[in-house]
């Protein structure tokens, strides 16, 4: 494993790559309705990203074991999509649904990667639950996320959490070490045992990025290679920050 700590320099310009990231998705989110399609957003968030002057980091990015490259800029996720479901001109939202958009943004060289779950139109209560306790998991992990502690502590943090509000938590998908490539180690599981697991220095650089479902924490990869759905079709949410640690609390790259 080859954990890479970032120089200031590379940090400054993180930070400067994750607020512009941060804006853009803030951007699509505004484009999620009823009636757009997910090719329509994946467009719109290329065209901010390269009118900004950055690169999309997805965009023909070929995962190891997957026979093609990423044929977007944006994953769109809707409803059971859990992530990476590939964006197309003929998926059109529909009201009450909720959507996934995650996007990795190239600036000067350095990645940075975020996601967030947007309700389309009015949503059910236990949609916009779902959503809000995500989010709460994500941030719930990233204050266990300390110089001097472990990886273990930020997927215990948010494994408590899923447990407590009765969701399921994905477990075959993870969050991880990003900045020189889009993937590094370490791998940021989001479950665990506090205290074991990677250490964490200052001056790494990782994605946090629970995934809750409303049922079955099991996931199924679908034909295209890429889309992961839950095993028994009901909603997930996912979100996603870039974070810098430090000595003390972390620094959340991917915000305004």
């Amino acid at each position: 494993m080859e954990i890479i700590i970032k120089t200031p320099e590379q940090i400054e310009i993180l930070r400067e790559g994750g607020k512009k990231l941060a804006l853009i998705l803030s951007e699509v989110a505004k484009k999620v309705a009823p009636g757009v399609t997910t090719r329509e957003l994946d467009e719109y968030a290329e065209k901010l990203i390269r009118e900004s002057g950055d690169e999309p980091a997805f965009l023909n990015y070929k995962p190891e074991g997957i026979s093609y490259p990423y044929p977007a800029s944006l994953c769109t996720s809707v409803n059971q999509d859990i992530v990476h479901g590939i964006p197309q001109k003929d998926q059109v939202l529909k009201e009450g649904e909720i959507i996934s958009i995650d996007c990795g943004l190239k600036h000067k060289g350095l990645y940075t990667d975020h996601a967030i779950t947007v309700p389309v139109g009015k949503v059910s209560k236990g949609a916009q639950k779902l959503m809000n306790s995500t989010q709460e998991a994500l941030y719930k992990g990233i204050e266990a996320a300390r110089g001097g502690g472990h990886v273990g502590d930020i997927g215990d943090a948010i494994d408590r959490y899923a447990k407590k509000h009765k969701y399921g938590n994905v477990r075959i998908l993870s969050g991880h070490g990003v900045g020189i490539k889009i993937h590094e180690d370490p791998y940021i599981p989001n479950y665990g045992k506090k205290g074991t697991g990677e250490k964490l220095v200052p001056g790494m650089v990782i994605a946090i990025e629970p995934m809750f479902n409303e049922g079955t924490d099991d996931a199924i990869v679908q034909e295209d290679e890429f889309t992961f759905t839950t095993a028994d079709s009901r909603k997930s949410s996912h979100f996603e920050h870039t974070i810098l640690i430090t000595e003390g609390a972390p620094e959340i790259l991917t915000q305004v």
